[in-house]
């Protein structure tokens, strides 16, 4: 009996973790609160910065990457709000940073925290272009998806434990869990869930970007030269953990015509 309550008791929390995303429909298990992991988000960010000096504000990359972080910015809250979904971004603040490295690759924490690699930017080559992979990853962060897998790698590695009990208990096993699950400075280690995580970030990611005034069919020419940027030995660090094959670009061209419905080209 007590083992059949006990059952039932966490059966019914994970029910209750469920969360059901707002434009693909699809349900995924976060069994950390969201304020927790902002707060996480929050000082793993600034002890980034402090470790990758972030370019200055009058840098010209800087200010691309600004100008395009506010726009997928204002998008999603728009899109929230017509949603009646704006509570979900509640404690949000957004920050958007360009580091110096030779690194092709770019990130979203929770609460909208951004950082840019410029090594990413001679492949994006545009800011149309900045825009579709800036709001695929903010894609990432509002749906959620590394919360998602950092909850499923507590469950399996720590037996669900609380997220201030693992900091306390286990501090160095939660920050690699947390730094793999939103792909900071190595891949993500949860590559099972991609397919559906990149599927979700891509479309959410041009709607964010359409509606932030670019034009979504910039996706397919950006993806490609991912694909041919990553036909080496040694692939980019973007596309080791956003896989981009023919599949995914078939994915793109099938979603633009629903992608293109909220572009709005005179933003």
């Amino acid at each position: 009996m007590k083992k059949t309550i006990i059952t039932s008791l966490l059966f019914g929390t994970l029910l209750f973790a469920c969360q059901k995303n707002a434009i693909t429909g699809r349900r995924s298990l976060n069994i950390i609160p969201e304020s927790e992991m902002m707060a996480m988000s929050y000082t793993e960010y600034d002890k980034f910065l402090a470790e990758h000096k972030p370019l200055p504000d009058n840098n010209p990359n800087v200010i691309l990457v600004k100008k395009v972080g506010v726009k997928i910015q204002g998008a999603v809250e728009k899109y929230y709000a017509d949603k009646g979904l704006s509570s979900q971004l509640d404690g949000f603040k957004w920050s958007f940073n360009v580091v110096d490295e030779n690194t092709v690759n770019a990130w979203c924490m929770p609460g909208g925290k951004v950082v840019v690699y410029t090594g990413l930017l001679p492949i994006t080559q545009d800011e149309a272009s900045l825009a579709v992979v800036m709001g695929h990853e903010i894609a990432h962060a509002i749906a959620r998806h590394g919360s998602e897998r950092m909850s499923d790698a507590m469950l399996i590695q720590m037996g669900g434990l609380a997220l201030g009990a693992a900091m306390q208990s286990k501090p160095q096993l939660t920050q690699a869990i947390f730094q793999q699950s939103f792909g900071i400075g190595s891949q993500l280690g949860q590559l099972k869930f991609s397919r559906n995580h990149e599927t979700e970030a891509d479309k959410m990611g041009l709607i964010f970007a359409a509606m932030g005034g670019y034009n979504p069919e910039v996706a397919v020419s950006f993806w490609e030269r991912m694909a041919q940027a990553g036909s080496g030995q040694k692939p980019p660090e973007l596309l080791s953990t956003h896989p981009s094959d023919e599949t995914r670009i078939a994915n793109l061209k099938a979603f633009m015509p629903e992608a293109k419905k909220y572009y709005n080209p005179a933003k």
